[in-house]
């Protein structure tokens, strides 16, 4: 009975905090697929005093508790069915997904506006069931090869001279796209200008700018094979904190397979894939005891994101990465046994500088995740009141 008053005796302290919070400084998303039950997802207890019990899917955020903000009841406002989430999760419908508005207005000086990282998320090429974030209507594609990544971000960081001669030849180009834009029309300066813009982004990318020493090279593995997919998920997580946590990008997201993932956690000793099992009736005991084990894995996973941001100092605000970081787990799914976008599983972590009043579970039921993704542009600074096709403003009950 005291919990509502409690609540409301710390709303004056949340505000207060508001008013001197610094804002999102750089998001990160996650992904798993394939939905949840919800039974074995939700943490017992109130709003403000919950917990996980023993054996549930999120028992290992418990550490983390203070730093959640568990969303409960929350509806897709468009979207259905694997395909249909896919799309709308980060989109709302829209032509562009969150992380690439939210980079559009904190990634324009890092190097890396955005980066999009995955684990063996292309099997089936690119499609609205492999694709999560979007820009201008357009896949923006996850990089699946962790080797790859740390190429992209440390290996011509040390070769000055490479950099000085690409700098060169980009200053020409430039050069040569100035003296033509004056005999040209409106429409065709505005072609240009976009691809100015482009330059400059590429520039951005072959400075360097890191404020880290580049880590030591990682081994190869064969990043397509079922039995690596824990190395690679783990190899992306932590260069995707890497990216954050030296200034390479501020905007990242980490894809874990894709909707329809037929995934076999053979690490745990199944020999179904996870789609199949994510579909296992109450009666199917036993495999539903699977598929909470695997979703139990991504859990951890998710709990291995969230310590190793808050044991990384921020060099650039003070206390951990996390401090300043919003962290969004995202799903596709409800209970992907109905195929419907209906109370859909999403947690927030870190809080984006003090503007969400975190350690809660909040019951979002008649609100839809539309109004969520307002919320969210609104604590990286951004003004609009509506996000997609979505109808809903900011939702109250965040804050």
């Amino acid at each position: 009975m005291a919990a509502p008053f409690v609540s409301l005796l710390n709303e004056p302290a949340h505000a207060a905090a508001k008013a001197q919070s610094t804002g999102g400084q750089r998001l990160l998303v996650f992904f798993t697929p394939n939905g949840t039950i919800h039974d074995f997802w939700r943490p017992s207890g109130t709003e403000s005093s919950f917990d996980f019990p023993s054996g549930s899917i999120l028992e290992s955020l418990a550490p983390y508790k203070d730093q959640l903000l568990i969303l409960e009841g929350m509806d897709f406002s468009t979207g259905h069915n694997h395909a249909g989430g896919m799309a709308a999760m980060l989109t709302a419908g829209g032509s562009d997904s969150i992380d690439q508005v939210i980079a559009n207005h904190i990634g324009t000086t890092s190097r890396f506006a955005s980066m999009e990282l995955g684990a063996q998320t292309s099997f089936w090429g690119g499609t609205e069931n492999t694709r999560m974030c979007y820009r201008d209507g357009r896949f923006v594609t996850p990089n699946d090869s962790p080797l790859n990544v740390y190429d992209r971000m440390f290996a011509d960081l040390g070769n000055a001279q490479l950099l000085n001669r690409r700098k060169r030849l980009l200053d020409i180009h430039r050069d040569e796209i100035g003296a033509l834009r004056g005999r040209l029309g409106t429409e065709e300066q505005i072609r240009l200008d976009a691809h100015l813009e482009s330059l400059d982004t590429l520039e951005r990318a072959i400075s360097g700018g890191s404020t880290c020493d580049t880590p030591p090279p990682l081994a190869y593995f064969g990043v397509n094979d079922n039995d690596y997919y824990p190395q690679v998920l783990q190899h992306q997580i932590d260069l995707a904190i890497q990216a954050l946590g030296c200034g390479m990008t501020n905007v990242v997201s980490v894809q874990a397979s894709h909707t329809i993932s037929q995934t076999v956690f053979t690490w745990l000793g199944h020999s179904e894939g996870h789609h199949n099992l994510s579909h296992a009736a109450d009666d199917e005991t036993e495999n539903v005891a699977k598929y909470v084990e695997c979703e139990r894995w991504y859990a951890e996973q998710f709990a291995y994101l969230l310590q190793q941001l808050s044991m990384q100092p921020d060099p650039v605000y003070g206390g951990s990465l996390l401090d300043n970081t919003l962290v969004l787990w995202a799903q596709e799914l409800g209970d992907g046994r109905m195929h419907t976008c209906v109370d859909v599983p999403w947690i927030l972590a870190g809080n984006a500088g003090g503007y969400f009043r975190m350690g809660r579970k909040v019951d979002l039921t008649g609100e839809t995740h539309d109004g969520v993704l307002t919320s969210i542009t609104q604590a990286f600074g951004l003004e609009n009141e509506q996000f997609g096709e979505g109808t809903s403003g900011p939702i109250g009950a965040l804050q």
